[in-house]
């Protein structure tokens, strides 16, 4: 991104949820190093030509020390005989405050459907803040900038926020430039990476093609609009698909909340400017809530896993005598655990021509306060029933082990003017200086969104193929739910896609989703809607016992899925 082309600020985005979680735990085990040494590597490398070229660096990787990154940093600077001013922006971390806060009912849960759980065993506790504290410190003169826990976006509105002097109550303007940073956030997603219709990219050497994908970048105007493109002789492509693919990505309902504007997710229009270019335009922006998202992590407990290889016919059958027999050698029985979840995965083909096409498996995972419970005891009764279990009895992902700890997410609300933002200066001259900025953002109204009806349904012949054929998704985890974008990229596609694809008919063709709340979201200017599937990933990534326990997959499931398709949709085939 530095040398390939020509850039004014580098950004970077290393903070999830799960993140949140990993970091506490290295914080705990070396206190002062809870931040991204990724990042710090990154510098050494880019940072001498970032500051001979006047290219700002804005990044979160300070995670829950961002001070600590910026000593890291400074480290770096020095060895390389050079001087940068480094800032870093925190007031994010709420664990030293957590207890009062809950205490006094000034944390509240994030939807009447989440527990706050025990917030004496919380390992992180983390606001989400908005731009303005990067808008002030590259306003002060900051070459590196480095936060904790903000929203994704920010780090590409602050910068634009910054170069463009726009005010607090420039809604518009700051959500043109969150949906910029949206689409960006996620690097190559937005080139070609996770794409549903990857065979479309050009394979190319020269380029990198489908091998090796360019990193986008947001040209972000001074009314809000942006043009996303990438770095000429880069791979991958930058197209309609690429960005209705990446906006669809974690989002929910078409009010897109955050600690600076509301974006209308309903009012973006795009379109194709040129080979890899597309803008982004029309995004209206109202005001925020009063309130911050918290994302806190409690230590749930301790979980271990296996999976029993279940090999030719007699699937079921040999599934039920694993379990009965594991059973029969564990010290514990199933309703002694917290949690248990046992399933059968049908991986195994009829007629197969290989031993891998004949085998499913028998996975079981348990969850539970008692290390003890869930350790060696557990795991190493799947051993002792090799000689005396089913036939072709072997485990799958390596022997026994020991169990390992796992995150509950918590995600809650607290009032913005209780999380203030520090803006620490750090000149060449080794001084440092602090400034409070507010979290408040201006108050405003909703806006009014003219969103276009279903069209009127398809009708002729249809042919039953899977729907992928026609459709592209994009999926991930929202906390403990999942969010499932689908898209098609003509008009007459939408009209069938609208009509089609209820929230009756996505639990019938995804059963998992069967018993859960789904929310069903429609966006008719990028002929797209949003599913949310509510608690499909438990209590969030880190206690998930899913496979795919980020749903990044769920998508191409669907994908796969056979249903009757006009004939006029069908594309034609290459044989």
């Amino acid at each position: 991104m530095v040398t390939g082309g020509r850039i004014d600020v580098l950004t970077g985005d290393w903070l999830a949820e799960l993140t949140m979680l990993i970091l506490s735990r290295i914080q705990a085990k070396h206190p002062g190093r809870g931040f991204a040494r990724t990042f710090v590597t990154q510098m050494e490398e880019v940072m001498g030509t970032c500051l001979d070229k006047g290219i700002k660096v804005v990044s979160n990787a300070g995670g829950l020390d961002p001070g600590g990154c910026a000593d890291a940093v400074a480290d770096v600077a020095a060895k390389l005989g050079l001087s940068p001013t480094i800032a870093y922006v925190n007031g994010d971390d709420l664990m030293p405050r957590v207890a009062d806060l809950a205490a006094s009912g000034a944390l509240e849960a994030f939807s009447e459907d989440v527990d706050l759980g025990n917030h004496e065993a919380y390992v992180s506790a983390n606001a989400y803040l908005g731009c303005f504290g990067i808008v002030d410190a590259l306003t002060k003169g900051a070459d590196i900038v480095i936060t904790g826990r903000v929203t994704d976006a920010a780090v590409v509105c602050g910068p634009a926020a910054w170069h463009h002097g726009w005010a607090r109550d420039d809604f518009d303007e700051l959500a043109g430039a969150v949906v910029a940073g949206h689409l960006i956030e996620c690097s190559a997603q937005a080139t070609g990476g996770n794409y549903s219709f990857f065979h479309e990219i050009e394979a190319t050497n020269e380029v990198g093609g489908r091998a090796r994908f360019g990193f986008p970048w947001a040209d972000v105007a001074s009314d809000g609009t942006s043009v996303i493109g990438k770095h000429d002789r880069t791979g991958g492509q930058v197209s309609l698909g690429t960005i209705t693919s990446q906006l669809l990505y974690e989002i929910g309902g078409p009010e897109y909340l955050g600690p600076d504007v509301t974006a209308r997710f309903d009012t973006v229009e795009i379109e194709e400017v040129g080979r890899d270019r597309v803008r982004i335009s029309g995004v209206k922006g109202q005001a925020p809530p009063d309130t911050l998202k918290v994302a806190m992590n409690e230590l749930g407990g301790y979980r271990n896993s296996f999976s029993v290889a279940l090999t030719g016919i007699g699937i079921e059958q040999k599934a039920e005598l694993a379990e009965a027999t594991f059973w029969d050698a564990c010290p514990y029985r199933p309703e002694d655990f917290a949690s248990i979840t046992s399933r059968i995965v049908r991986t195994d083909k009829s007629d197969p021509e290989t031993q891998e096409e004949a085998t499913a498996s028998w996975r079981v995972t348990v969850k539970d306060p008692d290390e003890r419970k869930v350790g060696r005891a557990f795991s190493d009764a799947m051993v002792h029933t090799a000689l005396a279990g089913i036939p072709g009895m072997y485990g799958l992902g390596g022997g026994p082990g020991p169990g390992k700890p796992y995150g509950v997410y918590r995600p809650a609300k607290v009032s913005s003017d209780l999380v203030p933002q520090y803006v620490h200066m750090r000149p060449p001259d080794g001084s440092v200086s602090t400034t409070q900025i507010s979290s408040v953002a201006p108050t405003g109204d909703r806006i009014d969104v003219d969103v276009a009806g279903p069209p009127e349904p398809l009708s002729g012949a249809t042919l039953d193929a899977p729907i992928g054929l026609v459709v592209g998704t994009r999926s991930g985890d929202k906390g403990g739910n999942a969010n499932l974008g689908v898209y098609v990229r003509s008009d007459e596609a939408w009209a069938w896609l609208d009509n089609f694809l209820t929230t009756e008919k996505l639990q019938e063709l995804l059963p998992e989703a069967a018993d859960l709340v789904v929310e069903r979201h429609r966006f008719p200017r990028i002929r797209s809607l949003n599913f949310v599937l509510q608690g499909l990933l438990e209590e969030g990534v880190a206690a998930s016992t899913r496979q795919d326990g980020q749903a990044k997959a769920v998508g191409e499931w669907l994908r796969s899925r056979v249903v009757p398709i006009p004939l006029d949709l069908v594309p034609a085939s290459d044989d």
